[in-house]
């Protein structure tokens, strides 16, 4: 039997039978691509004797792979580039309209499709990339040596390594804010960061990052850092930091996260600040976990003040899995059981497993790219703090991740009433009223904004909807700046299902989110006090941050 963990197999053979019931379309299809090759190469012959190149298909915005003039100007690397994206759009086109297939088929079948059409681009190979040629011939060579090095150098790593990782330590130059660790147990350490003025507002802020990750993607420098930013505004700022877990751990499972984690983080902070409530901010899939928190708490207190989270944040986070990106290629029976299956060895699913599945979503940007670069170009990769944030990933535990991939991304769980029961409450995010900011992202791949955005008819509280543009990571990560090009729209949305109409009604306004957010949290967190002490009671000081989690591989 031929291993085939993702179902390709199977996914192309449904594609073939589906066009082979429809053999007059097939051949319409056909003769379109045949009528637009013939063209092409007519006006390729054309240029060769004296013509200028004509550009018949157009790069698409954000492609960089063709930047080099030669692909504009030089007859036979135009008319390459011309037939590579003739055939390959014609092809993943195709796929995608396969008659009489459900949808989740045809994405895809067009998903493994492009990831063929990505490794095929000509600017992979080195003698037709005009780029490749003429570093070569600048250099006498010394080009393609280092680049024959940097090959040997991942090969030797284990992976294609994307970033020079010699230029940053945590605690060094990143997660530098100044705070202590307060509160530690088998998940999770909690940061409490030192005050950076004199007053602040009496509700804490306690933020949720996702456990996929290290916690320090929101306090990367003091320009980028959005723990900094709270504190100079006069929050009190709690984070958590999860721990890297280990084979042990594989039984650990989303309830214990929920409870034993992210509401004993919050518990802690109350009890430090002397406060009922807290504002809770939930990043990706922490904010998931936040959402599965407060409907658990809505049900377990009848009254809305006696909940411990007054009001809260979900930055690009999905509680309606119904749409959840490009991810839901690798949702199948096939790809599940196989991901079971490694977990069940391993008892985890591991970083560099994980840091493949997100490549493969964006392939050019995240493979490709450095594939040129370093081994055609012959480069040293840059410094840059987000994609080293990035390949410090931590492993999942298997319970944790099997619990996510089937309740939530099969079942679409958490936005059923009482689809989960969590300590023996069933979940129900419509009883959830305490008021809420989200945040979703214009070019997110990993929560689609307008996933992120049906939250806001799921719930029943006042919410107002921040769109960022960039994607998942910048799209957060956009502190305020007046050189940036950033752009946002805001406003209230609650209530609101169709996320294209909020859009339209709203105007595009230059610069970051982060300032609206800020305001709106200054109207939620109350007066201005006091700073609470550095731990209190059970929680003390245990050791300064960024702490110890956070440094475990």
């Amino acid at each position: 039997m031929i291993f085939d963990p993702f179902g390709i197999g199977g996914n192309f053979l449904k594609l073939q039978q589906a066009w082979a019931s429809h053999p007059r379309e097939w051949q319409q299809e056909q003769q379109q691509l045949m009528t637009d090759l013939w063209t092409l190469n007519l006006q390729g012959i054309a240029s060769i004797v004296g013509g200028r190149p004509s550009l018949c298909a157009q790069v698409a915005e954000g492609d960089d792979r063709f930047t080099d003039p030669a692909w504009k100007d030089d007859p036979f690397h135009c008319l390459l580039l011309q037939n590579y994206l003739t055939q390959t759009r014609w092809l993943e086109r195709v796929i995608y309209d396969t008659p009489g297939l459900p949808r989740g088929e045809r994405r895809r079948g067009a998903f493994w499709i492009r990831q063929w059409i990505d490794a095929l681009a000509p600017t992979n190979f080195p003698l037709i990339n005009p780029a490749v040629i003429r570093k070569a011939l600048q250099s006498n060579g010394a080009s393609l040596l280092k680049g024959v090095r940097n090959l040997l150098e991942d090969v030797k790593a284990g992976d294609v390594q994307m970033v020079d990782r010699t230029a940053f330590a945590v605690g060094k130059n990143l997660a530098t804010t100044s705070g202590t660790v307060v509160f530690r147990n088998d998940k999770l350490e909690l940061i409490q960061y030192h005050p950076l003025t004199e007053q602040v507002h009496a509700i804490p802020i306690v933020i949720v990052p996702p456990w996929i990750n290290k916690f320090y993607i929101l306090d990367l420098n003091e320009k980028k850092s959005m723990v900094r930013h709270l504190l100079a505004h006069g929050f009190s700022v709690f984070i958590i930091s999860w721990k890297n877990p280990r084979p042990e751990m594989a039984d650990t499972g989303f309830e214990n996260y929920v409870l034993g984690g992210v509401l004993a983080a919050i518990d802690a902070a109350r009890s430090i600040c002397q406060v009922a409530q807290v504002h809770a901010v939930g990043y990706c899939i922490g904010g998931t976990a936040l959402a599965a928190l407060m409907a658990w708490l809505n049900r377990k207190y009848d009254d809305p003040d006696k909940v411990p989270v007054a009001h809260w944040t979900l930055l690009a986070s999905l509680v309606d899995f119904s749409r959840p990106g490009e991810i839901e290629t690798f949702l199948n029976e096939e790809s599940i059981a196989t991901v079971d299956a490694m977990m069940a060895r391993q008892g985890y699913l591991d970083k560099e497993q994980i840091g493949w599945s997100f490549r493969m979503l964006r392939p050019n940007s995240l493979l490709w790219h450095d594939v040129v670069h370093k081994y055609l170009y012959g480069e040293k990769p840059i410094p840059f703090d987000v994609l080293f944030w990035n390949s410090d990933g931590t492993r999942i535990p298997r319970a944790l991740h099997s619990f996510c991939l089937h309740q939530f991304y099969l079942e679409n769980k958490l936005a059923a009433k009482d689809g989960i029961v969590l300590a023996g409450h069933p979940l129900d995010v419509a009883r959830v009223r305490q008021p809420l900011y989200a945040v979703g992202a214009v070019d997110d791949h990993i929560t689609p904004w307008l996933g992120t955005f049906n939250t806001t008819s799921l719930v029943r509280a006042p919410v107002r909807y921040a769109l960022s543009s960039s994607g998942h990571i910048l799209g957060i990560i956009n502190p305020p700046d007046a050189r940036s090009k950033r752009a946002h729209w805001v406003g209230y949305a609650s209530g609101e299902t169709d996320g294209k109409a909020w859009l339209a009604a709203h105007v595009k306004q230059a610069g970051s989110w982060w300032g609206d957010w800020v305001k709106w949290l200054g109207a939620c967190c109350g007066p201005q006090q006091a700073p609470p002490p550095t731990g209190r009671g059970q929680y003390q000081a245990l050791c300064a941050a960024p702490g110890t989690y956070v440094h475990e591989r």
